[in-house]
């Protein structure tokens, strides 16, 4: 779970989802090399052999209690033991991105709901991306005149690997990948010359692995979006990486969110070219930069909010450009619509 934190209201910077989050991507789309870098343990008792399962739906039929807190990313899996029983197993994941001190309550009350629905083991682990070294709740439980209720989790505190960076760079684990890039949004808060730097650094280092497209690509976009630069900084970053890494770069930056930008710079030169005048071609760019930063944001809010009403359309189609860069990076980490949209922007 995300949660809207100190440094979001003071108008920095905090972590992020989408498409729903760049977390929940990243689970879904290398499930046993989550497990396997973040709990290697649990990763050897399951057999994956047979594949898994994700649970949308079931989950949050699980879980459709609010009181019980904002939830940033929260995955279940279902999955067979290495041991040959034929019974499932069932996997609970969450990705805490700040400090909540019901959080291990949280798990706790996820964990029984779940064995409750399906009578069935239950494992449940929990990804720590919050800024508070001390803060490690992996426990929960209760004793009432000799009975016992408890629940121990593993957890992945992602600050004990702030000093590892270099060779999380060189790792074949993607989430190796993402951990540094969650680290580095967040020492880059704020300093975006920094950041720019950080996200060429990672996205190259991605783009060198020699991996197939089918296993770079949804990494890039993910890395894309966490490392969230303005429209006209990010053009230059891929401007930069091409330049460097030639053809090997074309292969997957069609499949890059924020090729909708790209495609908003050619309808601006067009529009330019089209007026014959140098006015109209620096009008015509930012329009369409504008245009494609609106219509990825556009994407990302219904993605993670569903359709969007009325108003929300018209801030969008009104919206200036410190406007979109502003709700750009409220929509990684705002618990609702709303606070996507109340986040000091001029509109």
């Amino acid at each position: 779970m995300i949660e809207q934190d100190d440094e979001r209201i003071a108008g920095t910077e905090t972590l992020n989802d989408d498409y729903d989050s760049p977390w929940k991507d990243a689970v879904e789309h290398y499930f046993p090399e989550f497990m396997a870098f973040y709990f290697p343990d649990a990763y050897n008792c399951f057999d994956w052999s047979l594949g898994y399962t994700f649970l949308e739906q079931e989950l949050r039929s699980v879980i459709h209690d609010a009181a019980l807190g904002k939830r940033f990313v929260d995955k279940l899996a279902q999955l067979k033991h290495k041991n040959g029983d034929e019974s499932w197993i069932y996997v609970h994941i969450e990705v805490q991105a700040s400090k909540d001190n019901d959080f291990a309550k949280r798990m706790f009350t996820y964990n029984y709901r779940i064995f409750d629905r399906y009578n069935l083991p239950v494992g449940s682990f929990a990804v720590l991306a919050d800024d508070h070294p001390q803060w490690q709740p992996d426990r929960f439980g209760y004793e009432v005149g000799g009975s016992r209720h408890y629940l121990e989790f593993p957890i992945a505190k992602l600050l004990r690997y702030a000093d590892q960076i270099d060779a999380l760079l060189t790792s074949d684990n993607p989430f190796a990948l993402v951990t540094a890039a969650h680290l580095q949004t967040r020492a880059t808060r704020g300093k975006n010359s920094e950041r720019f730097q950080v996200k060429f650094t990672l996205m190259r280092t991605l783009l060198r692995k020699g991996w197939s497209s089918d296993r770079i690509r949804p990494l890039l976009k993910v890395l894309d979006w966490m490392l969230h630069l303005p429209a006209e900084m990010d053009r230059q970053l891929w401007h930069d990486i091409q330049a460097t890494e030639g053809e090997t770069v074309m292969a997957y930056v069609t499949s890059i969110e924020r090729i909708g930008i790209e495609k908003g710079v050619q309808q601006g030169l067009q529009q330019g070219l089209q007026q014959g005048l140098q006015q109209g071609l620096q009008q015509g760019l930012q329009r369409g930069l504008q245009q494609g930063e609106s219509k990825l944001l556009r994407k990302q809010l219904e993605r993670r909010f569903g359709a969007l009403p009325a108003w929300a359309s018209d801030k969008l189609n009104s919206a200036a450009e410190q406007d979109l860069e502003f709700w750009g990076e409220a929509v990684l980490t705002a618990p609702t619509l709303d606070a996507v949209f109340d986040n000091g922007a001029t509109h």
